[in-house]
């Protein structure tokens, strides 16, 4: 167990549930409990036999116990706990049918919680990034994030994303009407994007590693989710946003290895010349 928050994944868990402590209270632990337990209970009983029967052993699903505490803490509270676990569901199941052979192509989280807006046309409130409390408590969610993107190294892509994001909504003020984007500078909007780009944007299974990749993506997460939003209005523009992103770093990593085997195959026909 030592061991296991020492890692990245270990570490997201204790920084998870610190924020979950910290703003149950305040949404009402009778109201916020069943969501949390739903959610993440599913989670970890769809994934637990998959994993076993990958692995040929048991193994402590940790993502997917990740992937259900974030689901619940983007869902309202005031939502049934079916929702919560209908999303996690669709989120641990999506993550083995959409995949490369190194990692799953879309962010688990991000897909439940698409689906689980369309099917119940569920609220979204981010309670769980603490915009109810105080606001210094925004430099408490700072902080974690920062500290967790950093270890997993994707802060140039947090950086490239909310950089572009507040950029183009910006612009978007002096531009055209403030008040059609001034909810994006407001609780709980601006610590939805905080949580977002800090826990979701920088999920290592679907971010790119090289800086320069990630700038890229950060971008594209930017300018589709400003696209959604100005557009078409709706509360999933950020999971939009995301999803793109992980789309085209997927299309990246299959083009890389495309590459490779036709290096190889090339590097097999040369050996076979040879020795004709």
């Amino acid at each position: 167990m030592r061991r296991f928050f020492r890692t990245p994944k270990g570490l997201l868990l204790l920084i998870l549930s610190a924020l979950v402590l910290l703003a149950a209270p305040e949404e009402g632990w009778r109201a916020a409990w069943p969501g949390l337990v739903a959610a993440s209970a599913t989670a970890l009983a769809i994934d637990a036999p998959i994993l076993r029967w990958r692995e040929g052993e048991w193994v402590f699903p940790s993502g997917a116990l990740l992937t259900g505490l974030i689901i619940a803490m983007i869902l309202s509270v005031h939502v049934p706990w079916h929702v919560g676990a209908t999303a996690s569901a669709i989120a641990i199941v999506s993550k083995y049918l959409v995949r490369t052979r190194a990692a799953n192509v879309l962010n688990p989280a991000g897909v439940g919680l698409l689906a689980a807006f369309y099917i119940f046309k569920t609220e979204q409130d981010w309670w769980g990034a603490l915009p109810d409390l105080h606001p210094s408590a925004i430099v408490l969610l700072i902080a974690t994030g920062v500290f967790i993107a950093a270890r997993v190294n994707k802060l140039p892509m947090v950086l490239a994303f909310l950089g572009v994001y507040y950029t183009l909504f910006t612009g978007a003020a002096f531009l055209g009407n403030p008040a059609h984007v001034a909810e994006i500078f407001r609780p709980p909007d601006v610590h939805a994007a905080l949580f977002f780009a800090l826990f979701m944007v920088s999920d290592p299974p679907t971010a790119p590693t090289r800086p320069r990749d990630q700038l890229v993506c950060g971008v594209l997460i930017g300018l589709v989710s400003f696209a959604v939003f100005e557009w078409l209005g709706a509360v999933t523009y950020l999971l939009v946003g995301l999803l793109a992103g992980n789309l085209l770093e997927a299309a990246r990593r299959l083009r890389i290895a495309a590459g490779r085997r036709s290096n190889v195959s090339l590097s097999g026909q040369r050996h076979l010349a040879r020795g004709q």
